[in-house]
């Protein structure tokens, strides 16, 4: 399996990811409430423990509150203005701010973010859980409701004006806070806008209208924090998938249920027919076939036996068996899958760089707008000071850039937890993003295109009987491990071998060997030519078989030749109908390999490669991906081997193939296809595409519903309950919008 470190630029996440216990969630509106995760085996991710390094200690702070860009702009400005504080990297998604600081500041750090009424939890913490009772937001809305009719009823204002205050006082006191915090650290965020809204609102006599917003607007968090959970908690539903108990071999003989987290490596678990593997391992003892759809994303079972490695997660169709645990229960293949794209999400995608640089300029724009509004008109125009400042209460609300830096995240974690869940182990946005931008597809021959494993295409009697010569080629070949040898002795499987005395492996030609009294050889042609057995006929098959890519071996006596053998590795299923996909998509591709020219043209021809080069070493592969870069679109490799990691890591894109169950390929590998399967490299472009058309609906519609409202409020058809509605309704349409893809 490959592995590479990158030579080119992409920024991966420098923390893991945290682990997910029943999350408390507040969205923009900081209202917090209770989530209830699909997580079922929450240990298995566990916060990262605190590095310390040549650039200074960096430690993973989980604060369940940030889960919006209007806590990380507070605390962005509250700890980069800390001389002891390095850097600041942050996973919205995940709730984890990574701190890189001087050792000693640590505490001054938690104490900074405790000031923003923020509460951040160490690895050695866990995850609080606070759950708000439901019947302050409920009495509100009774109250707003009541304002509301006593408003159309026209009855007195000492009667609107307390049910208001009630409803605005229960529903939006956290948002006051939230807002009063903000706005001491100079930060416009929702929190301070809606506050400034309702308090103008109730200042200027709309005492319905002010209630009735603070309790439509906490409601409208509340579902949208909803919502966002569901796409943050797309990859942890893969816990479920792994069993939290197992069936293990006690040393007295006993077989004991026990907790998966505590069964040691090389421990003996056995299997039932039905149940979900618990623990990575490798079969001892019978066999069967496994759904490994959650791992590989194949949608058809895998037969399994004694030898084959078996994952956490993976369900047991039929049989049952045994198997020797190959890793603990935190470092099986799931969990490091779930790893993988957890640290993913924390990884800003090209759009979400820019969005974020946008809402930055965004905000206290329409702020300024919104001040313009509310006094030009007044102050040099005649206009009535009320009905303008009302219109600048709505612009305020309408300010909010949510919607906006929520569309991107949501939609590149989607994008990930869809492809991770069909075998494709993306390894951070700026991947998925880029992917529909590849021109060019470079792939290695031997394990990628085709299987890795030569076997016997043809079998050719030249004199004496057929099933004889079967048997004595076996019977020489058994003994050598030579993968031609192999081959041949796989294809006579069921023939009876022969006793071979004197057996000799002659280096670089074949083997040779008595059997029954007669000596008898078995190797390729320049062994046959040394014992002149060549002829013009011989010849003219030799280099017919040569030309298909085949590798021939012949077997011998002292008269002369009696059947020819011919061995190639063969082109898997998938590889015709890949590249042919590829094709159509638009991709050019490329063969690079170190097999000899008349065998990497035939497989070339094969499945329809564009473009096949042979005889190629390493540094070889090197250059041919050099060559294509710098040309319109994206360049990128394909391989499964250690000697294509100098393409792999030189490549816009490097994927690294059949990685289920190697950890290193998982953890360095831009892309991981955990199964063998090309087809997978045209879905994930079609995915990439897709999540690009996602993320401009997204933008479009974020946009364009704060234009539409923005012009209504300008022409005097805006007020401030539509302004709730286009703030969170916009949110929650791209948060739908971007879930799409959990279905692609």
């Amino acid at each position: 399996m490959s592995t590479h470190n990158h030579s080119h630029s992409h920024s991966h996440s420098t923390h893991d990811a945290c682990s997910k216990p029943k999350p408390k969630v507040s969205c923009c509106g900081g209202h917090e409430h209770t989530a209830h995760t699909a997580a079922a085996a929450p240990d298995l991710i566990q916060l990262a423990q605190p590095q310390t390094g040549s650039n200074g200690t960096q430690t993973p702070i989980r604060i369940m509150q940030m889960d919006c860009p209007t806590e990380e702009a507070l605390l962005r400005k509250k700890l980069g203005g800390m001389s002891s504080v390095l850097a600041l990297e942050f996973n919205l998604m995940q709730r984890v701010l990574t701190v890189t600081h001087e050792p000693a500041a640590l505490d001054a750090i938690l104490a900074a973010i405790r000031t923003l009424d923020l509460t951040p939890e160490l690895a050695s913490t866990p995850a609080v859980e606070t759950v708000k009772p439901w019947w302050p937001l409920a009495l509100a809305g009774v109250a707003a409701i009541a304002a509301e009719a006593a408003s159309w009823a026209d009855l007195s204002v000492w009667l609107i004006a307390p049910l208001a205050l009630i409803a605005v006082l229960l529903s939006g006191l956290t948002t006051y806070k939230k807002g009063w915090i903000a706005v001491r650290n100079g930060n416009l965020n929702i929190n301070a806008l809606m506050s400034i809204a309702v308090t103008g609102a109730l200042l200027i006599g709309q005492w319905p209208e002010a209630a009735m917003v603070m309790v439509l607007f906490t409601v409208a968090e509340l579902i949208e924090a909803k919502s966002l959970d569901r796409a943050r908690n797309a990859i942890a539903g893969l816990l479920q998938l792994s069993p939290e108990r197992a069936t293990v071999l006690q040393a007295d003989g006993q077989w004991l249920d026990v907790t998966a987290k505590s069964v040691a490596i090389a421990a003996r678990v056995r299997v039932k027919p039905g149940e979900r593997i618990a623990i990575d391992g490798r079969i001892v003892s019978g066999q069967s076939s496994i759904n490994q759809a959650p791992i590989t994303g194949e949608s058809l079972p895998v037969e399994k036996s004694v030898g084959d490695a078996v994952f956490a997660g993976t369900i047991n169709e039929a049989g049952s068996f045994e198997y020797s645990v190959s890793a603990m229960a935190s470092d099986s293949t799931l969990a490091r899958i779930i790893h993988a794209v957890e640290a993913a999400q924390g990884v800003r995608a090209p759009t979400q760089r820019f969005i974020d640089q946008f809402s930055r300029i965004y905000t206290p724009l329409v702020f300024a707008i919104a001040l313009a509004v509310a006094l030009v008109p007044p102050l040099f125009f005649g206009g009535e000071y009320f009905a303008w400042i009302y219109k600048a209460l709505v612009l305020l609300v309408i300010a909010c850039p949510c919607a906006l830096v929520i569309s991107t995240p949501v939609t590149i974690v989607s994008g990930l937890a869809a492809a991770a869940r069909h075998g494709i182990l993306i390894k951070g946005g700026v991947y998925l993003e880029e992917g529909r931008k590849l021109t060019c597809l470079a792939l290695d021959k031997t394990g990628t295109l085709t299987h890795g494993k030569p076997v016997q295409t043809d079998f050719i009697a030249l004199n004496g009987d057929a099933s004889s010569a079967h048997s004595l080629a076996a019977s020489l070949a058994a003994r050598s491990d030579h993968p031609v040898s192999r081959a041949v002795t796989q294809a006579a499987h069921g023939v009876a071998l022969h006793e071979v005395e004197e057996f000799i492996a002659l280096a670089g030609r074949g083997t040779q060997g008595r059997i029954a009294g007669q000596n008898y050889h078995l190797g390729n042609h320049r062994l046959i030519h040394e014992l002149g057995f060549c002829s013009n006929a011989l010849e003219a098959q030799l280099a017919s078989l040569e030309e298909q890519g085949k590798t021939v071996i012949l077997l011998a006596n002292e008269q002369g030749v009696l059947a020819l053998f011919a061995v190639a590795d063969t082109v898997k299923a998938s590889s015709r109908q890949a590249i042919s996909e590829l094709q159509q998509l638009g991709v050019k591709t490329i063969m690079l390999t170190g097999d000899n020219a008349h065998t990497a043209r035939a497989i070339g021809a094969e499945v329809g490669i564009s473009e096949v080069n042979g005889d190629l070493l390493p540094e070889d592969k090197l250059k041919v991906i050099e060559s294509q870069l710098g040309k319109a679109g994206r360049v990128c490799m394909v391989g499964d081997g250690i000697n294509d990691a100098p393409a792999l890591a030189r490549a816009d894109i490097g994927f690294a193939m059949a990685a289920a169950g190697t950890g290193t390929a998982i953890e360095t590998a831009d892309i991981a296809i955990m199964d063998d399967d090309l087809r997978k490299l045209p879905q994930f472009i079609r995915l990439s595409q897709q999540t690009h058309n996602i993320l401009l609906q997204n933008i479009v519609f974020a946009l364009g519903i704060k234009l539409i409202f923005f012009t209504l409020t300008l022409a005097g058809s805006g007020t401030m309950w539509m302004a709730v509605f286009a703030d969170v309704g916009a949110s929650l349409l791209v948060v739908a919008n971007g879930m799409r893809l959990l279905r692609a």
